[in-house]
Formats: C-alpha cells, structure tokens, sequence
C-alpha cells in the first residue's frame, strides 16, 4: 500500500571504468564472455519519488529544465530528454503493478552530464529503480535491480550500450565483473585501505567538455565484430586479458603494473573503433604525460568525456595546473563503497 503525501529519495554512485571497457557490450561478450574492472566514485545520481493525489504523473529532470505533466496512464509515452524517467516508470507499473498507474512526480539530477564516460545515464536509470524499490516495497536484490536496470534501458528504450554500469552503480565499490550472454557475475575487490589511498592521491579527472554520444561508438564497436574485422577483435582480447592483469596489480599493490597495464589498455582501446580517441584526447593525454602523469585513459567509451590520469602524488598539483590550461574542468574524486540505496525522508 502507498502512503499518501510519501517522498523518496536514492542516489547511486557514477563509475570510473580502469579496464576492460567494451567487452560488455554484445555481441563481444555474448561470444568470448567479457573482463570488466570499475570502481565507483563520489558523484552521484538521485531521483526523488513524491506521491500525487490530484491524478498527474509528472517528469523532472532539474539539471537540463526538462519538465512533462499528464494524465497517469499504464503506459506514459516517451518524453524527449525525459527518456529514462518513463521507461522505468513504464516496465515498474507494468511488472511490479499489475498495469495499475500511479500518480507520482520523479525527480532527477546527475553530478555528471549524460555522455561524461562515468556511466550517467544507466546509473540515474539504477536510481529511479531503486526509489521505486523503497516505495513499493520491492523485494529485489542487487543482481535484479542491476538486470532490470539493463533491459529497461536497453530492451524497452533501445539504447545501445553494455552492461557494465548498471551493475557498476548498484553494488558499488572495486568489483571485478564477468559479462556472459546468459550471466552475470560480480566479484567485489577487497582492496587494503592504503592501496585506495594511494590510488585516490594519485587520481586526477579531467572533464573535456566534449559529451560524446557512446552510441555512435559501440555501434562502430559491434559492427567491426560481426563484420570480423581482426583488429578490432583482437584489440578487444587484450582490453579483456589487461582487466585481469590490472586487477592482480591492485590486489598485490603493484603499481608499476598497473601503470603498464593501463598503458597498455589504452593502446588497445583506441584500436577498437577509430572514434574512440581524436586529436583534442591526443593533445590533453600528451601534454598531461608531459606534465608527470604515469598513465591515463577515457571512461567510458570513448570520444570525450571524463579522461582520468594517474600520477605520482607529489606531482599531482603540476599536472592539474598543466590541464587547467585546456577548456574543461580538473577535479579529483574519492572511491565510494557502497552502491545505490533509497530511504523515505520523514
């Protein structure tokens, strides 16, 4: 039962992707099974949930001004811009309600732009999932918050993209993630508390600006696969075979390793699909190196977006004076370990 006049919130953490990028994406890991490691950091998705009584059902997304109000229907039609909201709107009355509406206001915001490469848009879609959870009682675990996540935004709204965010932004924290076409396993890390520090000190985002539209990238993605081109595939195996190698690096605190498996990541990924990196990537990963940073890579996949950049932390504050000089924005993050939850504000 709904309580009338109930509010509830969630947020979710957005994810930076280390290794293995693009091999959750089908049909690359429907085939060969994909390696995914992530971590989730400090910034977030919310959506806020507040029951109506007058009937309406209403969208709000407060970070681009984007606002619908209607009727409440079994199926609200799609809103430009208010995408997410619908769908997961439209899959939790029709799964979890027995067709039956409910009149309700959804709020969303993002501390990251759709296209940033941290994985924004499966992330909010994790989050409105989960307020609904806390509203209607939902007895889900994180595996099916995590899948239902997955087939609304990619079955029912038809975005293209791979799997590796939803599970990212419910179980939060470092997770070591195997995509298969039937399954999905998450491994949580157990990482020491001072290979985080270390990590975090020696972390620095650089925000281009340029909000890629990853669509573009994984189509090119997946079609080099099923046309067999052998670049492409075989640079996908070796993003695959870093994300394991990068792993152990980080368990045994091997730095050095994990510098030369992101390096190498890198040189892999930008194989994948040609639009993947450009010369204003190339310029800010250049000059970045120059200024200290041991190594670096795109989140997310590819084109623009978040570029993160690892460096030793004494050289941290050069490297960010060095990037501040580019158009975008130089920040640093901290790790988080905890995924999406939802509570009722009294």
């Amino acid at each position: 039962m709904i309580v009338k006049n109930t509010t509830i919130r969630a947020r979710a953490p957005l994810r930076l992707g280390l290794a293995g990028g693009g091999t959750d994406v089908s049909p690359y890991s429907d085939e060969f099974g994909g390696h995914i490691l992530n971590v989730t950091i400090d910034k977030y998705a919310y959506a806020t949930i507040q029951t109506r009584s007058d009937g309406k059902v209403s969208f709000i997304a407060a970070d681009n001004g984007k606002e619908w109000v209607g009727n409440m229907s079994s199926e609200i039609q799609r809103v430009p811009g208010l995408d997410l909201h619908a769908g997961v709107y439209n899959r939790v009355i029709k799964e979890f309600n027995n067709f039956v509406p409910i009149p309700v206001t959804i709020i969303t915001h993002s501390e990251a732009p759709p296209g940033s490469g941290l994985g924004s848009s499966s992330t909010m879609v994790v989050a409105i999932v989960q307020a609904f959870c806390e509203l209607l009682s939902l007895p889900l675990g994180d595996y099916e918050i995590a899948q239902l996540a997955y087939k609304i935004e990619r079955e029912d709204l038809k975005f293209a993209g791979g799997k590796q965010d939803q599970y990212a932004a419910t179980f939060g924290g470092f997770n070591f993630m195997e995509f298969y076409k039937d399954k999905v396993i998450v491994n949580p890390l157990r990482i020491k508390p001072h290979i985080k520090a270390e990590l975090e000190s020696s972390l620095v985002l650089f925000y281009t600006g340029v909000s890629r539209e990853s669509a573009k990238i994984i189509d090119e993605q997946a079609n080099n696969i099923k046309t067999g081109q052998k670049q492409s595939l075989d640079a996908l195996h070796a993003v695959k075979a870093e994300a394991q190698l990068m792993k152990e690096a980080i368990l045994k605190a091997d730095f050095s390793a994990f510098v030369s498996s992101m390096q190498q990541g890198w040189a892999s990924k930008k194989q994948m699909a040609k639009s993947i990196s450009n010369p204003l990537i190339d310029e800010i990963y250049d000059a970045a190196i120059k200024a200290g940073a041991s190594c670096g890579k795109v989140s997310g996949a590819g084109g623009g977006g978040f570029i993160m950049f690892f460096v030793e932390p004494t050289l941290r504050p050069n490297l960010m004076k060095v990037l501040s000089k580019f158009e975008g924005q130089v920040s640093t993050c901290s790790f988080t370990d905890f995924g999406s939850h939802a509570w009722r504000k009294e």
